[in-house]
């Protein structure tokens, strides 16, 4: 009788973990065909592409009653976009970081260094453009030393976090302790309005749309989703990784510098103390957004939705006289409702996707 086969221990290989993303692949691609997919796939892709604006409606609906008479206002309306797009815009820097599979948490601290020298310059009678163009290389600077740093080896989540507590304490020094106040010449990209709506939202749909045409119809942005989808592939195909995960990290310091700037000019004052809830709020606008926090895909137009979400609950709750913390508390359930969510749909459409032999046909022609 012969010796009956040891069963491998052995850990599953990296190949099984890329099926997923090959599946998922495989739905997108089925879909441009114009072929069917299994009902069950197309409810949960329905559930993670609309869930948001469903979410949405149903905030609306519940507020306009429990927050009446006043959040049906053209000022709680405006507060709400404004409020949206200064979060949107953090948002956007986080998400492009991690569509390219880096998780920047450094986005406060550099949001307050920039702030804080822009608000020097122009304290000591700089040109505009002079302190503007500053505080967004600052931005860009930070991105370049947190992505030279990661590429080393050192994990970006440490890397960052460290960036975070150095740049805060930076500007503190530099601000002395204070708020640089009276900084009236940021106004035009603050509290000015144009046709009744607030600059910053000119500015967020400015940075949404730029950066989706970037990811989507350049070269550049698609090697960039290439490598969060999968450094070793696209190492593979001759991408330089290591290149566009610096790219990642500067276009998220970037962001997080304009942002940094646009609240300077809003509310007229650079505050030095860095504020850990900006990327908090970010974060949780990404994760309802469907952007998965393994990199290689997302939806910027959903992450300006999910960035509306947020400011909607923390206007509503705040006009039904609700206590601020609980703004805080629904925020971190959102964001864990969130990642979970993205989690079981992304796992179970793979599932579904890889468990049906004419969809691994198109599995294997995806891959």
């Amino acid at each position: 009788m012969p010796p009956r086969r040891a069963r491998s221990t052995r850990r599953p290989s990296r190949s099984s973990s890329s099926a997923v993303t090959v599946a998922t692949i495989a739905s997108v691609h089925q879909i441009a065909r114009g072929e069917k997919l299994p009902g069950r796939v197309r409810g949960l892709i329905l559930v993670r592409d609309q869930g948001l604006l469903a979410l949405f409606i149903v905030l609306v609906i519940v507020f306009a009653f429990w927050g009446a008479p006043h959040f049906f206002t053209l000022a709680t309306g405006i507060s709400v976009l404004n409020s949206a797009a200064i979060a949107g815009i953090y948002a956007a820097g986080v998400t492009v970081g991690v569509m390219t599979g880096v998780l920047d948490l450094s986005v406060p601290g550099t949001a307050a260094l920039a702030g804080v020298v822009t608000g020097l310059l122009l304290q000591g009678g700089a040109p505009v453009p002079l302190a503007l163009l500053a505080g967004l290389a600052i931005g860009c600077v930070v991105g370049l030393v947190n992505g030279l740093i990661a590429i080393r080896g050192f994990d970006p989540l440490i890397v960052t976090i460290a960036m975070l507590s150095a740049l805060g304490g930076l500007s503190l020094l530099l601000a002395n302790d204070y708020n640089i106040s009276g900084l009236t010449q940021l106004q035009f990209m603050g509290t000015q309005t144009y046709l009744g709506i607030p600059a910053p939202v000119y500015i967020a749909v400015l940075v949404f749309a730029a950066l989706t045409v970037f990811l989507r119809y350049t070269r550049t942005g698609m090697r960039l989703l290439a490598v969060g989808g999968g450094r070793e592939a696209a190492r593979r195909v001759g991408i330089e990784v290591n290149r566009y995960r610096v790219l990642g990290f500067m276009i998220s310091g970037f962001c997080a510098a304009l942002g940094g700037i646009v609240t300077t000019a809003y509310i007229t004052t650079a505050v030095p103390s860095a504020s850990v809830g900006i990327v908090f709020s970010a974060m949780t606008a990404v994760a309802l957004a469907g952007v998965p926090f393994v990199g290689g895909r997302g939806s910027l137009p959903r992450v300006a939705l999910g960035a509306v979400v947020v400011s909607t609950i923390s206007a509503g709750l705040l006009l039904a006289k609700v206590p601020t913390d609980w703004s805080s508390i629904v925020t971190g359930a959102l964001l864990v409702g969130g990642l979970g969510l993205n989690m079981w749909t992304t796992k179970t459409t793979s599932k579904l996707l890889l468990s049906g032999g004419r969809t691994a046909a198109a599995i294997g022609r995806a891959s």
